[in-house]
């Protein structure tokens, strides 16, 4: 059975470029499926794909982009950096490196810069060290985690927010309020947290290594989660963290 193909909205970067609000992530340690990029590229219609060196999946990821026989221009392509690549020289070169291990020709080193896990503390020592304002910041984000006043500061600064761990690995999906309202939209408690994620604004990635997960996960764009519900959801923020906490670590740049 053919796959409906995802018509997914974008949000415009103060660098001129438009940002997918849905992707795909990976990730290391087993976090990498080449049949399922290739699914959600090719039959789900997917253009937003979310990577790292450290992942080590770029030379795989070129692979799998090429067999999709999608055009490179029409795929959003995010990889990022070490700590081992601060400085500008070592930046330019792991840049092109990435560039070459992905196949591509260009990423953010010609169209958009951002950064990853940059709490307010974080942004404004950029700011007195940097020219550039990022474009986008990219922190975890999920119902037990919402950090809506770095999301508020981020918007005040034209900074598109982008959420990763949207299930909160998947925590979210066996709390009761969200299989309630799971079961009153007819919908998955995953459909429910990335339906939640985008309309509150943010561009949403989630992980899988499964075709079928992706499918379902893609399908959040034909219903609208009613605003009281939407408080609940956000009601549910405790502070914690599934992934880490990014005041206890250095900085971490996304290209």
């Amino acid at each position: 059975m053919a796959v409906a193909k995802l018509k997914c909205p974008v949000l415009p970067l103060a660098s001129g470029c438009s940002i997918p609000v849905l992707g795909l992530g990976t990730s290391h340690q087993g976090g990498y499926s080449h049949d399922a990029v290739v699914h959600a590229i090719q039959s789900c219609g997917i253009r937003h794909i979310d990577t790292a060196r450290r992942y080590g999946c770029e030379s795989l990821l070129q692979k799998a982009i090429k067999e999709s026989g999608v055009k490179r221009e029409d795929i959003w392509l995010t990889t990022k950096l070490w700590p081992s690549d601060y400085g500008y020289e070592n930046t330019k070169k792991a840049c092109l490196e990435s560039c070459e291990r992905l196949g591509v020709e260009y990423l953010g080193l010609c169209r958009s810069v951002g950064v990853s896990n940059f709490l307010i503390s974080h942004l404004e020592q950029l700011k007195e060290d940097c020219v550039i304002t990022p474009h986008v910041n990219q922190v975890e984000y999920h119902p037990f985690q919402r950090p809506q006043e770095l999301v508020d500061y981020c918007r005040r600064r034209d900074i598109v927010f982008e959420g990763y761990c949207p299930l909160a690995k998947g925590e979210a999906l066996t709390h009761p309020s969200i299989i309630q309202l799971s079961k009153k939209y007819g919908r998955t408690p995953a459909q429910i947290c990335i339906r939640w994620s985008i309309q509150n604004g943010i561009v949403t990635i989630p992980k899988s290594t499964k075709a079928e997960r992706i499918e379902e996960n893609c399908k959040v764009f034909d219903f609208t989660i009613a605003e009281d519900d939407v408080e609940v959801l956000n009601g549910l923020h405790d502070g914690r963290h599934v992934s880490w906490d990014p005041s206890l670590v250095v900085f971490c740049i996304l290209i």
